[in-house]
């Protein structure tokens, strides 16, 4: 199916949204946008990869990747910090509402701006996809969990259709406080990476989790509030935000049940210090670190 054809029949279905007649022209031709059969392939690559990734590593030693994983995160902290940064002040100067913001699809510079940093948020997924890679090269296979795989396939789906459609308007909220929810994040992994000598000093990981869950009980107040008020802004992309923001919240609630109320079982305690998807991801503490160099 041809682009031009997947948009007619996209304005179709949402057709009682006049906003969503056309995609967004501005961004028709910024690189992975041209057709949604780039995130679709880009997700059916991902899921290979983690099908075939641990079979492939099975009969080879787990590579070291301390360095590399350091530089990442880093480079994800200052990435993160500019576009929550691009957010703030696109939205401060478009003096955004947060009860109804309407997309502004003219060419005006800070219309663009807000166009651009979405469109930017959009291609840090695709960075980001470099966690399950790492954790298959270290042979980390017990921290690629659903959560992990959901989260990461269904972003990337989610932020083509958030650009194509509606870059910017109310859809800036919820990238705004995620970025800078992850510059925090990235900060504990890089740190995580560094090695045991850090570990006293990352208490807060149990904080940063709650962090996590506070942030999409805001994001999804926020969509229910805006289904409610009468605004321009398309109602259908609102609702599916909250029925994400949702599902999120299940499975960060059920992995901060299990990782923190009672006593963990020795599986779930290796995990605690093991850095996952965006609640334990890449990098490894003193407690396993110490025990590897036991065995």
């Amino acid at each position: 199916m041809s682009p031009e054809l997947y948009y007619y029949h996209f304005s179709r279905l949402y057709q009682s949204y006049p906003t969503l007649c056309i995609p967004d022209d501005r961004v028709r031709d910024w690189p992975l946008m041209s057709s949604p059969w780039v995130p679709l392939g880009t997700v059916l690559l991902y899921l290979g990869v983690v099908s075939l990734g641990p079979r492939l590593m099975e009969n080879r030693a787990p590579l070291r990747l301390q360095s590399t994983i350091v530089l990442y995160n880093l480079g994800l902290v200052l990435m993160s910090a500019y576009m929550c940064y691009e957010f703030l002040m696109s939205s401060l100067a478009g003096r955004y509402s947060l009860a109804c913001q309407p997309v502004d699809y003219s060419n005006h510079p800070n219309a663009l701006r807000m166009a651009r940093v979405c469109w930017l948020y959009y291609i840090s997924k695709y960075i980001e996809l470099a966690d399950t890679v790492f954790f298959i090269l270290r042979k980390k296979n017990g921290q690629i969990t659903f959560l992990h795989v959901y989260h990461h396939a269904t972003m990337i789906l989610n932020w083509w259709l958030g650009v194509a459609y509606v870059a910017g308007g109310q859809s800036f909220f919820h990238p705004l406080l995620n970025t800078g929810v992850h510059v925090v994040m990235y900060t504990y992994y890089g740190l995580a990476a560094l090695g045991p000598a850090l570990q006293p000093y990352l208490w807060w990981k149990k904080y940063l989790t709650t962090l996590q869950l506070t942030q999409f009980v805001i994001v999804m107040v926020h969509t229910v509030t805006n289904i409610v008020v009468d605004c321009s802004f398309p109602k259908g992309f609102n609702w599916a935000v909250s029925i994400y923001a949702f599902t999120l919240i299940a499975l960060f609630a059920n992995f901060y049940a299990k990782a923190y109320s009672g006593k963990p079982k020795q599986q779930d305690r290796k995990e605690q210090y093991t850095n996952g998807v965006h609640v334990v991801q890449n990098g490894t503490s003193s407690s396993v670190s110490r025990k590897k160099r036991r065995d």
